[in-house]
């Protein structure tokens, strides 16, 4: 991996195309490197993340992909607001997968928590953030981070910057005082002497001069496009069929390469035998790899049939007695032998109480389940290699592919392609669709499209864990919790088992138990199972005391204002307490995640012995919002995801490997049944919190919560398919 000596913060400056490239650049030495790799006949490339052209257009360089969520819209929001740009005059590329192109706002905002520093603290910050950036190869898409951290550290201070590089160029040009000269839509202005240019007019003298590193940020009340529902970039050319996705990589000479791994994880090739496809019309090659066979042809339905009928077995690694049965056994045989590693110790949990309530929960294995399977486009050649891929992390594919190859990064190119959904499975935690292409890619002369059929995705997904997690609860003689014990399964993410119930005495523990199936993030990752199990075991206390469960929460959030606000705001969203149809029920679930807290009630009913869920009402506080319209999409888009993995969500094992294999087996939510969602969104001023993940986590318990109120039959398992409600 290459690395560049870099010192402290500074402005990239250059002509790309006919204007300038501004933008926010750390360490001495990556100017130079940038302008070596990416200058274009007639001009110099010079930063990041802002482009200027003559035209007066401004356009966004994004360190973050595409799959849904609305990011290549929201940024430029971001930026363009700091910078005042004119709206109209803004426009979006997606930056190259390059070390040059590293998010350290990303990075600076993890290690700060979402925090600012004072800005005598920044230089040094922005250098380690830089740095490991650059080692961790950090441009991921992930963690709902992109607005809280890349927007707040880096699209807004470059935004800033930039505005104050223009109005000193503007200022200089008329030898007038900087503080006369205001910014105003893509246009400079010094009203005294009504002297007017555009930023295109300006970019070049501004180009000559260092940036401050810690401009001064807009005040909120000042904001003319946050906080304002914009049209976004992606959905034009989506609804065009102009968007071009990984699968619909397009590349001279390319054959299609159809896979199929061994069924049982960490199994290799046993014995193969070409001849058995030998003179298929169209079929090209067959290529193996340790773990896996490809059969490549001229496309992909003569390699897909050719594949069928390959002769070829796989060992099970020594897995093949494994199935769900077994590895649930293993869990709880280590939450019988109360071996755990400490998250939490406070108080003292064997304090006596009146009432004593004990309660296992279980969710199984999921898998991701996008819309476009899993599939890379790769070419080696001559000690070089190049792809086409949709990635969260694309610089991280370029890192992983050189190690695989035994390439320098340098050699390998990566073109950051749309993503047709993720959800995590596209991320930088298991590239195993990275290393499988690039491996057969190296056994041709000729570039090739690696497809995964749907039953190939879905039983070589990077799922989701599976685990228990056992809890134990004291109330005193008015119901109200004195002690809190919780023993779980995995460590995934260990703020995720936090409760924000003011409960004196709390023991949270986790053991570790390792199995053969691969695992990877899940949209929301632990908070996804955490949610479920916290919230259906606070609705259980609730119960046992006999308190209506919104009354039960709301003296226990004393310490959380934020969490008591939006269970206060979704009650009256539903009205709960109201009479309702006869056969339905309401529940209600709390979660923080992701530095979002959201509320959700769940009106349901028992429709052909199936639940079924009627409205969803959701209260958010991320603290503000960007793109409402956004952000309320991705409240809903969250939801239908956490009531597909509620209601139908299940990936089992047997002899070792996964038995579902495709939408009939692995059901989704339908328009049909999908229900009304509300949406309210808090302001609260608090610090931004994410959008594309924290509203996953509490659908599951409140439909639960729903369930146990309309027939008294608490949900311990999920999902609910398996469950009678008869």
């Amino acid at each position: 991996m290459a690395k560049f000596s870099r010192r402290k913060f500074l402005v990239g400056t250059g002509l790309v195309g006919g204007g300038i490239v501004l933008g926010i650049s750390f360490m001495p030495g990556r100017l130079a490197t940038i302008r070596k790799h990416y200058t274009v006949k007639g001009a110099e490339v010079l930063t990041t993340w802002v482009r200027i052209a003559e035209d007066n257009l401004v356009t966004v360089l994004v360190p973050h992909s595409e799959m849904g969520q609305g990011v290549h819209t929201t940024l430029p929001m971001m930026l363009a607001e700091e910078m005042e740009a004119d709206w109209d005059l803004v426009r979006m590329e997606q930056a190259p997968a390059h070390q040059l192109f590293a998010n350290d706002a990303v990075s600076k905002g993890f290690l700060l928590q979402g925090e600012r520093l004072p800005a005598i603290l920044n230089p040094p910050a922005d250098w380690a953030s830089y740095k490991l950036a650059q080692l961790l190869d950090v441009q991921t898409t992930g963690g709902s981070s992109s607005i809280r951290f890349t927007g707040e550290f880096g699209m807004r201070t470059t935004g800033a910057a930039v505005k104050e590089m223009l109005i000193r160029a503007a200022a200089d040009k008329w030898d007038v005082p900087r503080s006369e000269c205001v910014a105003r839509l893509s246009h400079i202005v010094h009203e005294k002497s009504g002297a007017k240019a555009s930023f295109g007019a300006l970019a070049e003298a501004a180009a000559a001069y260092e940036p401050n590193p810690t401009p001064t940020l807009k005040d909120k009340s000042d904001f003319t496009i946050i906080g304002t529902s914009k049209q976004r970039f992606d959905i034009p050319p989506k609804v065009r069929g102009a968007s071009v996705y990984g699968i619909d990589a397009d590349v001279p000479n390319m054959r299609i390469a159809v896979l199929k791994a061994a069924p049982v994880f960490g199994g290799t090739v046993a014995k193969m035998d070409k001849s058995s496809i030998a003179g298929r019309r169209g079929i090209e090659d067959v290529v193996q790899i340790p773990d896996a066979v490809a059969v490549i042809g001229d496309n992909y339905w003569r390699a897909h049939a050719a594949l069928a009928d390959l002769s070829v077995s796989f060992d099970a690694a020594g897995h093949g007695d494994v199935s769900s049965q077994t590895i649930f056994s293993r869990f709880r045989a280590a939450l019988d032998a109360d071996d755990a590693k400490t998250n939490i110790a406070q108080g003292d949990v064997s304090i006596d109480g009146a009432q004593t309530l004990e309660a296992d929960y279980q969710v199984p294995y999921l898998n991701h389940a996008a819309m476009e399977p899993m599939n890379c486009t790769a070419h080696v050649k001559d000690g070089k290699c190049e792809i086409w891929v949709g990635a969260q992390d694309p610089l991280a594919c370029r890192g992983h592919a050189a190690k695989v190859l035994g390439l320098s990064a340098e050699d390998v190119t990566v073109h950051p392609l749309m993503l047709g959904g993720s959800f995590g499975r596209r991320s930088g935690v298991l590239m195993d669709y990275i290393e499988r292409a690039v491996l057969i890619a190296a056994q041709v002369d000729y570039p090739v499209k690696v497809i995964w059929s749907r039953e190939e995705d879905m039983q070589q997904g990077a799922y989701r864990p599976a685990s228990i997690s056992r809890f134990k609860a004291k109330l005193d003689d008015k119901g109200a919790p004195i002690s809190w014990e919780n023993h779980y399964i995995r460590d995934e993410e260990r703020a995720a088992v936090h409760i924000p119930y003011a409960i004196e005495n709390q023991s949270i523990r986790v053991s570790e138990v390792d199995t053969h199936v691969p695992y990877g993030v899940w949209r929301s990752v632990a908070s996804s199972q955490h949610g479920f199990y916290i919230e259906s075991f606070m609705d259980e206390l609730a119960h046992a005391a006999g308190q209506d469960p919104v009354a039960y929460r709301r003296p226990l959030l004393g310490d959380n204002p934020r969490h008591l606000t939006v269970l206060d705001r979704v009650a009256d969203m539903a009205k709960w307490g109201r009479k309702l149809k006869k056969g339905r029920a309401l529940g209600v679930a709390l979660r923080e995640s992701f530095g979002t807290v959201v509320g959700q009630i769940a009106e349901v009913s028992i429709e052909d012995g199936s639940p079924r869920v009627h409205q969803i009402w959701c209260a958010a506080d991320p603290g503000d919002v960007v793109n409402p319209d956004g952000f309320i999409a991705q409240m809903e888009s969250g939801i239908i995801y956490g009531l597909t993995a509620a209601l139908y969500g299940e990936i089992t094992l047997e002899n070792g490997q996964v038995q579902q294999e495709n939408f009939p087996d692995y059901e989704m939510l339908h328009l049909a049944t999908t229900p009304d969602i509300h949406v309210d969104i808090i302001r609260s001023g608090a610090k931004l919190g994410g959008a594309g993940e924290p509203s996953t986590p509490p659908a599951a318990p409140a439909v639960t919560n729903a369930l146990f109120a309309l027939t008294g039959q608490r949900i311990r398992v999920l999902p609910l398919k398996n469950h009678d409600f008869a």
